[in-house]
């Protein structure tokens, strides 16, 4: 954990990757970026390539096709790098489990740092998850358990 105090102390970089999904995690992911809840405040910017991230959310269902390009994906992105998935689909393929194109949740293809579950999750959730497992890095590990 003392190395994600080093490496996270600054501004961070969020890269978005859809899998396919009804969109609504999309749309409340960009919500999030919005001047009404402003992501930015806490130093978390946007950027469009997946080698400059140091966040990934993850949206919608991945099936067998689209998991190699999740794992391609992951395998750029600089490391560490913390990984969210947001809403039902990507936490547990929610409505599609039976669906021809769900094989099994994103977690199985690559490491998943939090879930937020919700169909869709309100941007709070979402900006909470972040904020979360960011400051969880950020804080170093105690040395021994004191009782």
């Amino acid at each position: 954990m003392s190395i994600g105090k080093q490496v996270f102390s600054r501004s961070l970089f969020l890269f978005h990757l859809g899998g396919s999904a009804c969109n609504n995690c999309d749309i409340e992911i960009i919500d999030a970026l919005t001047p009404r809840y402003d992501l930015e405040r806490f130093g978390i910017t946007a950027v469009g390539s997946i080698r400059h991230a140091d966040i990934i959310l993850l949206s919608g269902i991945f099936n067998k096709k689209s998991a190699i390009r999740v794992r391609r994906m992951y395998e750029q992105a600089p490391k560490p790098v913390i990984v969210i998935a947001i809403g039902g689909c990507a936490c547990t393929g929610l409505i599609f489990q039976d669906s021809y194109n769900w094989d099994v949740p994103v977690g199985d293809y690559i490491p998943i740092d939090a879930y937020v579950a919700g169909c869709p999750p309100n941007p709070e959730a979402i900006i909470a998850a972040i904020t979360q497992v960011v400051d969880k890095l950020r804080t170093p590990a105690k040395a021994g358990a004191d009782s």
